[in-house]
């Protein structure tokens, strides 16, 4: 009986202050690890906080050179880099560059973009590390397990379902609620029991949806077409696409699938295009043996440029790959050696479209990033929209870092951890920057698919430049 009516001689107060309540702040803002992982929840390190201002200049270069040049265009560009100029290492913001620039393609598939010319669907794919993704067919596996990963199948379903509808039922009625609200759309469109409750024969929507101009052409075990003459013909899912992948032994029989058969079901759900971003694309060749290289860059021209696939003759995949500073002299003889230098160059004699550098970041581009992280968490107004920092601290911090993205973030978290317990402490100046600056170690920016540590890598040592 004591032990029920027994109480604690310390109790909590009833109402206390947060941590970060005299900052005008719901939480610290910043990523206590500044790591890019897209499939998190969290807005710090899911590219959910982006400053667009400071990538102006990149992003104006790819909608010029790729998003605003017609599809149809036979010589739009297949291939395009994004080139690091820095040699501070990882960090440089170019992860949550990408995925912020594939959901600006997604978020109207690039209508809106280029004025109603192009509907292209943009994908980011992240070599896996330690050398997983190093020939050719793995690359191709991690590029479809991409697309499905994005959905985009699942949406081209529900299109040409949904196309084929209005064709054979003109008069249907959707129900309001799930024709304004695309996902359930979507979600309904590929649901066989909401067809039959709807009094849609599925059936003869898969009859006229194989009838499509640019479907004429592929083999009939193509997932579409599975079971049409059978008795028990299957309803079509992702999954069937999914499972077809997985059945095809030879990897060129991928290859066909990939790049000819998927482009042309894409087609006919009324895309026109596509944008793979490759980030960290130094981690295929930093694994391959020179003839590795060589044979990986000759399999890339023949899907990009000169196979027999689909996509070598119209361009449909548009392929931009991340380099960071000195990858390039990395795959250089490879490149030329398999005829790539003359259809992408990498070191081009003058200005090139397809080269896009990411430059350094400034003191101003500092006072941006940080100003964005402060709004992101802010409980109430009535401040400045840097407080409790100032502007020659982050001045400090921006040269304490070095302009690197990665190691402002994870100072600014740990300054604004420490200022925190400082009761007395309301704004976090020069000095207090000075008296409370780490060594940092080296951040690194990138999409996380597993959680071991990697090696860091000299940057001007595998350039071959001499300090």
């Amino acid at each position: 009986m004591d032990k029920l009516l027994k109480r604690p001689s310390q109790i909590q107060p009833i109402e206390t202050a947060g941590r970060f309540e005299k900052f005008k702040l719901t939480e610290n803002p910043f990523p206590s690890e500044p790591v890019v992982n897209k499939d998190s929840t969290d807005k710090r390190i899911n590219g959910g906080i982006y400053e667009i201002e400071i990538r102006k200049k990149e992003y104006g270069q790819i909608s010029k050179s790729f998003l605003k040049i017609p599809q149809s265009n036979p010589t739009h560009l297949r291939l395009g880099f994004i080139i690091d100029t820095s040699y501070i290492g990882r960090g440089n913001g170019k992860s949550a560059f990408l995925i912020n620039l594939q959901q600006m393609i997604n978020k109207d598939y690039c209508l809106d973009i280029s004025d109603d010319l192009n509907k292209c669907f943009a994908i980011y794919v992240a070599p896996e590390p330690g050398g997983r993704t190093k020939t050719f067919q793995s690359f191709v596996d991690l590029f479809f397990k991409s697309i499905l990963g994005s959905n985009i199948i699942e949406y081209c379903l529900a299109s040409l379902r949904l196309d084929a509808i209005y064709k054979i039922y003109p008069n249907i009625n959707l129900d309001g609620d799930i024709k304004d609200d695309e996902n359930k759309l979507i979600s309904s469109l590929n649901s066989q029991e909401w067809l039959i409750k709807k009094g849609i024969d599925w059936t003869k929507l898969d009859a006229l949806i194989c009838g499509n101009e640019f479907l004429q052409d592929i083999p009939p075990n193509f997932p579409l077409f599975r079971g049409r003459t059978t008795l028990f013909h299957p309803f079509i899912s992702q999954d069937n696409f999914k499972r077809h992948y997985i059945e095809q032994r030879k990897e060129r029989d991928k290859y066909d699938f990939v790049f000819s058969y998927l482009i042309r079901f894409f087609q006919a759900s009324g895309f026109n295009g596509a944008y793979v971003l490759v980030d960290d694309f130094e981690r295929i060749p930093d694994f391959q043996s020179e003839r590795q290289k060589k044979d990986f860059a000759l399999e890339l021209r023949l899907c990009l440029y000169d196979g027999i696939y689909v996509n070598a003759k119209i361009g449909f995949y548009n392929l931009i790959l991340v380099l960071h500073a000195g990858v390039e002299r990395l795959i250089s003889d490879a490149w030329t050696g398999s005829g790539m230098e003359n259809r992408a160059p990498l070191s081009p004699k003058t200005t090139s479209k397809h080269i896009i550098p990411f430059e350094k970041l400034s003191r101003e581009h500092a006072l941006l990033l940080i100003k964005k992280y402060l709004e992101e968490y802010r409980s109430e107004g009535g401040v400045e929209p840097i407080f409790p920092f100032n502007e020659e601290a982050i001045k400090t911090i921006g040269e304490l870092s070095e302009y690197n993205a990665a190691k402002i973030l994870k100072m600014s978290y740990d300054l604004l951890d420490k200022a925190s317990e400082a009761e007395k402490l309301q704004i976090i100046d020069k000095k207090f920057v000075e008296e409370n600056k780490m060594v940092q170690k080296e951040t690194v920016d990138r999409s996380i698919s597993t959680i071991e540590d990697e090696e860091s890598t000299d940057l001007m040592k595998k350039a071959g430049i001499e300090e």
